[in-house]
């Protein structure tokens, strides 16, 4: 597909999430039903309240009418499961049951059961502009998640997975894609970082099955179709029924008789966008043959830890960086890396800059270079100030240009001190704030500091409310595994050995995939 195809195809679609979900909750409005009760002498109907998620509310509001129980109204208000598991905290009157859209929610709420019943169910899947599926084989072949991500010109975008389970499941699907890689964790950080933080433009995002039959349905004059590509490792919307305390017991016998007819299939006949709970489509094959109907089986929802990781791991990719890079500029950085023509300083200077690109443009970073008296006393200088990284980017030529200092020592515990006490002094709060150090050696410098007072001065600057992790790399064989451990413990951080000098930029990109990704 050309560039103006590529472009064309990017302004026509995709619905975001976010209109996905409006386009629910307008179509479920119109199914805001009261099943009215039978009348019987000298009852008084008792009203039953249903919270459902606007995608399941018409169903839910069909099948309740149809039971006909004898003094009770039924009441099904399609809910925003957010907003109804935040509402659920306080002191607004409660439902008598609700069905949000996942488990995840129930997890959230107060006063609830942490799960239920599965009523329903809807995979999670990529959905993909229907020429970007082309361009990638469909429908000669079924599209997977590592093809469509790694597709040339794939526009990939994420709905908030604090507030939608579509991208939660996304993110832990995710891992499955770069479990095979040299380094997972930084291959996954990576893969999370085509991702923008919205749907808005995009050719590829996460969403629920049954919004992008919905989508398909309602096409718009130039409006582009979504192909739905699945991964077995993302966990389905699963619709699970939870009956809430305070119930009368009319109203809790209304429940059980609405529950018994949700679990016997109400809502996932032949003309339903969802599943039933194991994954089965009743619809016919041809309602949508963009959306595959054979039965689809997915991993549970994990425990709430890995939940949680994913999503520390997602904010910290997100938040904007502010960095001091402080690279060793020693004698011993001159020695030449064999097999490819160049120093450990060079190739250490390029890790540096190629890894430029792991931070969000509006990330600012600091380079600065160590060796021993390289500024009057000081053991330090600055080969570039604090700046946005497309500012650094413009002004590599400075960073190239730094040359190993000729017998200079490494004066790394009196660099590090300074340049840490900085990293405080210029921390900004919403910003991932690091040091990180890159050295071949251990500490030559007999003037300065000692380690066991680098040590603790090192834990007194740290505070848990201000955060700033400190990074080791080791490069070369020479490199002090044991001293840069003992370096980065009281600072909260980490090390990193790079034993084949030629391999830095690999370890430096994963280390900071890892401590960016760590949220």
């Amino acid at each position: 597909m050309g560039r103006h195809a590529t472009s064309r195809t990017r302004r026509r679609i995709l619905v975001p999430l976010l209109a996905l979900a409006l386009a629910a909750v307008l179509g479920a409005a119109t199914w805001v039903a009261v099943a009215m009760a039978r009348s019987e002498p000298g009852c008084e109907p008792e009203r039953v309240v249903v919270a459902a998620s606007p995608d399941i509310a018409p169903a839910v509001a069909e099948a309740a009418g149809a039971l006909q129980l004898a003094c009770v109204t039924f009441d099904v208000q399609p809910r925003e499961s957010l907003q109804l598991a935040e509402e659920l905290a306080g002191t607004a009157p409660k439902p008598q049951a609700w069905i949000p859209s996942s488990t995840l929610f129930l997890r959230r709420a107060k006063g609830v059961p942490t799960s239920g019943p599965s009523i329903a169910s809807s995979p999670v899947v990529l959905a993909v502009a229907e020429p970007v599926a082309q361009a990638l084989g469909w429908p000669r072949k079924p599209l997977t998640w590592p093809e469509v991500l790694g597709g040339a010109g794939v526009v990939a975008g994420m709905p908030d997975p604090v507030r939608d389970p579509a991208g939660v499941s996304a993110l832990l699907a995710l891992r499955e894609v770069t479990k095979d890689a040299p380094d997972p964790a930084a291959a996954y950080v990576a893969l999370l970082r085509k991702f923008s933080a919205t749907t808005t433009g995009a050719t590829v995002f996460p969403a629920p099955e049954n919004a992008v039959l919905r989508h398909n349905s309602a096409l718009s004059e130039g409006e582009a179709a979504l192909v739905a590509a699945y991964s077995p490792a993302a966990p389905t919307l699963d619709y699970p029924f939870v009956e809430i305390a305070g119930a009368t017991p009319r109203q809790a016998e209304a429940v059980a008789g609405l529950k018994r007819a949700l679990l016997y299939g109400a809502t996932t006949g032949p003309r339903s966008e969802l599943r039933a709970p194991g994954g089965q489509a009743l619809r016919l094959a041809e309602t949508d043959r963009r959306v595959e109907t054979h039965g689809q089986r997915s991993t549970g929802i994990p425990a709430a830890a890995e939940v949680d990781k994913a999503l520390s791991q997602w904010a910290g990719v997100n938040a904007s960086a502010r960095v001091q890079v402080l690279i060793d500029v020693s004698g011993s950085m001159s020695a030449p890396v064999p097999g490819t023509g160049k120093s450990r300083l060079a190739i250490t200077l390029e890790a540096a800059e190629n890894a430029l690109h792991l931070f969000k443009p509006t990330s600012q970073v600091r380079f600065l270079a160590f060796a021993t008296k390289v500024d009057g006393e000081r053991d330090y200088r600055e080969i570039l100030p604090m700046a946005p990284v497309g500012r650094q980017l413009a002004a590599v030529g400075r960073l190239r240009a730094v040359r190993a200092v000729p017998d200079g020592q490494t004066g790394l515990y009196d660099s590090v001190l300074d340049v840490y006490r900085l990293a405080h002094k210029e921390f900004e709060r919403g910003k991932l704030n690091l040091v990180i150090v890159m050295t071949d050696g251990r500490n030559t410098d007999p003037g300065g500091i000692s380690r066991e007072n680098l040590v603790a001065e090192l834990e007194k600057l740290r505070d848990r409310e201000r955060p700033v992790p400190l990074i080791a790399i080791g490069i070369g064989p020479d490199a002090d595994e044991t001293e840069l451990g003992q370096l980065v413990a009281p600072a909260g951080g980490q090390a990193f050995l790079s034993r084949d000098p030629a391999k830095i930029e690999e370890v430096f990109y994963g280390a900071l995939g890892r401590i960016a990704g760590a949220g």
